[in-house]
Formats: structure tokens, C-alpha cells, sequence
């Protein structure tokens, strides 16, 4: 009887999360802004390195992550202040307070990707070199920024009595749940999960620029839709703070739209044996050459 009531016993705290609050202590500095500084500047260096692996000029990848920025995190913003207008239509300055945070990642992507666009136009180079360059700094930077989330109190799951859980402070808790303090750190899960591509998209990218795997354009960008938006989906279904339209979550159908067109593309490379449409006439060629310049210079 011992035995069996110490394994029903309640397992023990192994990291009861709780945040120190958004500012960084005496410097009025946010951690939400630092962090999502800090995934830009990590993200430069990363895709300027990848860039220079695959025999690309390191310098577009600095020109482009100005278009970026100035794209992304306005698109972010607008996106989920789109999906929560009731919380802005009465207080129009809190659209520009993103310090306080409520930006989403989907919205990030979507106005990057247009971004990307017009500038691989300009400059005549595969928008799909592009994007497999950007994807693992994308992922990397999105599991960093998930820790704004943790900074901010915000973006939690439901209440869980897990060894993991997440303290809440009392006003930060949503209406009706005010009788719990500890609810599911999906932020976490994501950072983690975010990883976890991160590695996957390195190691995939590496075994292609060594020869090992033959690697479309387009690629490593359709496993990293594929990919997070499969750990996404799982999450936001988790949270309790979800931007919907109707009963909709809008994550989730997002989510699922990435995966069915990440598939797609993988079955037109690969299956088909196509190229992916481009804003370039041989995207493929141009490749060929990056990497035999890439292999070439060591």
C-alpha cells in the first residue's frame, strides 16, 4: 500500500516558472524589446554565415533584413491588433505600444515574405535562396522571442497542477480563472519545440551545402512551414488567449493551411520534379552556380 501511494503522490515542483516581470530590473529597458532586438541581430549573423556557405553575397542578406524589420514587425502588430480591435478601438495610442506586447507571429511572416518578394525582384536573385537562408534564423529567433511571452506573463495555457507549471501573477489572469495561479507555460513548449526545427533546418542545410543531400530551392523554407506549423497547431490549442474569428482559432487554421502548402511544394520539388515558381527565370541555375562558387572557395 506504501508503494502505491507513493506513486500516486503528487509529483514534485521540477521548475515552477515564474517571471521577475518585463522590465530589466533597475534598466528601463523591456525584455520583450530586447529579446526581439536580440533575435534580429543573432538572425543577421546566422543567414549572412549561411549566405557565405552557399556562395551568396552576405551583403544581401544585411540589405534584406532592413526590409525585414521595417516589413515584419508593423505586419505583426497590425495582424493582431486586426483580431483584437475591441481591446484598441476605444484607445488607438495602445496600437503602437508592441513594448507591451501583442504581435503575432503569422502576421511576421506574411509581411517578411512580401518584403522578400519585391526585394529578391530588385535584385534579381530566387526569392526561395532567400527564404531557405532566412528559415533557420526565422525559427531561431522565434524561440527566443517566445521568451517575451514569459517576461510579460502572457500567451499561457490552461491551469495545470504539472511539475513544469507557470505562476501567474493574480491580475494577469484571465476572467473566471482567477482561482488558479499555475497554467501551462506554452511559451516553453514552443521555444523548445522552435529548437528542436532550428536544429533539423541546420542539419538539413549542411548535409546539402556538403553534397550529402540534393536540395531544391525552396526547400528547407517548406519544411520549416511544415514543421513549426505542425508544434504550433499542437500549442495553440493549449492557450487561453488565442486570436479567434468566430469559434475559429486563427493560429490553428493558419497552421494547417502552412502545412497542406508545405506539402505541396515538397510533393511539386520533389515529386513532380518541378521548380517552384520564382520571381527569377532559372532559380535552379543561379543556384548551381552559388554552390559550385561555394565549394570552390573552401
Amino acid at each position: 500500500m506504501l508503494f502505491f501511494s507513493t506513486l500516486m503522490a503528487p509529483l514534485p515542483p521540477l521548475a515552477q516558472l515564474s517571471s521577475p516581470g518585463p522590465m530589466m530590473g533597475p534598466l528601463p529597458i523591456r525584455w520583450y524589446g530586447f529579446l526581439i532586438a536580440s533575435a534580429v541581430l543573432i538572425g543577421v549573423m546566422l543567414s549572412s554565415y549561411l549566405a557565405k556557405r552557399r556562395g551568396v553575397n552576405p551583403d544581401l542578406i544585411s540589405d534584406l533584413s532592413i526590409w525585414l524589420v521595417v516589413a515584419a514587425i508593423p505586419a505583426a502588430r497590425l495582424y493582431y491588433v486586426a483580431f483584437e480591435w475591441d481591446n484598441y478601438a476605444n484607445n488607438l495610442g495602445e496600437i503602437l505600444a508592441i513594448w507591451h506586447g501583442g504581435i503575432a507571429i503569422h502576421g511576421a511572416i506574411l509581411g517578411g515574405m512580401a518584403a522578400a518578394l519585391i526585394f529578391a525582384r530588385l535584385n534579381k536573385i530566387s526569392f526561395w535562396q532567400l527564404a531557405d537562408l532566412v528559415a533557420p534564423s526565422l525559427i531561431l529567433g522565434q524561440a527566443i522571442g517566445r521568451w517575451g511571452n514569459f517576461f510579460n506573463s502572457e500567451a499561457f495555457g490552461r491551469p495545470t497542477d504539472l511539475p513544469w507549471k507557470l505562476y501567474i501573477p493574480l491580475n494577469q489572469r484571465p476572467p473566471g480563472y482567477t482561482q488558479f495561479e499555475y497554467f501551462h507555460p506554452t511559451f516553453l513548449y514552443e521555444s523548445i519545440w522552435n529548437l528542436g526545427v532550428f536544429v533539423l533546418l541546420m542539419v538539413l542545410f549542411f548535409r546539402g551545402v556538403q553534397g550529402k543531400l540534393r536540395l531544391k530551392l525552396g526547400t528547407l523554407f517548406l519544411v520549416y512551414l511544415i514543421t513549426y506549423s505542425l508544434g504550433r497547431f499542437w500549442i495553440e490549442g493549449l492557450r487561453m488567449d488565442s486570436l479567434m474569428l468566430g469559434p475559429l482559432r486563427i493560429a490553428q487554421v493558419i497552421s494547417l493551411l502552412g502545412i497542406g502548402l508545405g506539402l505541396a511544394g515538397l510533393v511539386w520539388l520533389y515529386r513532380l520534379n518541378r521548380s517552384l515558381p520564382d520571381v527569377i527565370a532559372d532559380p535552379e541555375a543561379q543556384a548551381s552556380v552559388s554552390s559550385d562558387a561555394s565549394s570552390g572557395s573552401g
